[in-house]
């Protein structure tokens, strides 16, 4: 009995377990893997903290913690860190951050003197908690993987979106153009054109006052998409 306990039950060497941003997308995964998302308690204090405890032993399991940091994305990434932390201490095999949207990947380098890396500091944080990889999908730049200190997993959802593009345009695929939101994108654009069959491209010239947050003035398109069907590809 006790070598079984520090063994870890032979059911539950793969767990997946989620915060409260999207249970859905959890339960969505765990069908398709044919388990069940494991119960989690958790709760806000009146303060604001959050508490989190699993109500059954992960003790020597593989454990996957879903969590996409959206809105309230400051919440969503703590909540992480708390869940991954609390699996630590319960003594789980290995964990993994799954992270589909992973927060502050946008900010991966200094623009300016005095500024951050926030990107670096969410994956320190998320390696200090106790991740031993990380999961992400459409990363803003692939590169910054390397600011974890272990492997990760970088996914592109490209192949299922092209699929559906395929199914939703067909018959009339040669009409599709393929849309960079600015000139940083203009080469996984072009991923996506060659996937699509090598119709046109164009891209939206854009500038950007980086002293004025969240604003952004689209000057013109460079490219001919009168007529088309436009697949506006962006992370």
């Amino acid at each position: 009995m006790v070598s079984a306990i520090l063994e870890g039950k032979p059911d539950k060497n793969l767990i997946l377990v989620t915060g409260r941003i999207h249970p859905k997308l959890a339960e969505d995964v765990a069908e398709q893997l044919g388990i069940d998302v494991l119960e989690t308690t958790a709760y806000d204090f009146a303060n604001g903290e959050m508490y989190v405890r699993y109500t059954e032993s992960v003790r020597g399991a593989d454990v996957f913690v879903l969590q996409s940091h959206y809105k309230p994305i400051n919440k969503a990434i703590m909540e992480q860190l708390i869940m991954i932390d609390a699996l630590k201490r319960a003594s789980a095999r290995s964990i993994t951050a799954v992270c589909p949207l992973l927060g502050y990947s946008r900010q991966d380098k200094k623009h300016r003197g005095r500024e951050p890396i926030s990107c670096r500091l969410v994956f320190d944080l998320l390696k200090t908690a106790g991740a031993d990889r990380i999961m992400s999908v459409d990363l803003h730049a692939a590169q910054s993987q390397g600011f974890f200190d272990g492997p990760v997993d970088h996914l592109v959802a490209m192949p299922v979106l092209v699929d559906y593009i395929r199914d939703r345009f067909q018959g009339h695929l040669d009409n599709v153009a393929v849309v960079s939101p600015d000139a940083g994108r203009i080469r996984v654009a072009e991923q996506w054109a060659q996937r699509l069959g090598g119709g046109p491209l164009a891209f939206v010239h854009k500038t950007r006052d980086i002293t004025r947050p969240n604003q952004a003035v689209a000057n013109r398109v460079v490219g001919d998409v009168a007529g088309k069907d436009c697949v506006l590809v962006d992370d």
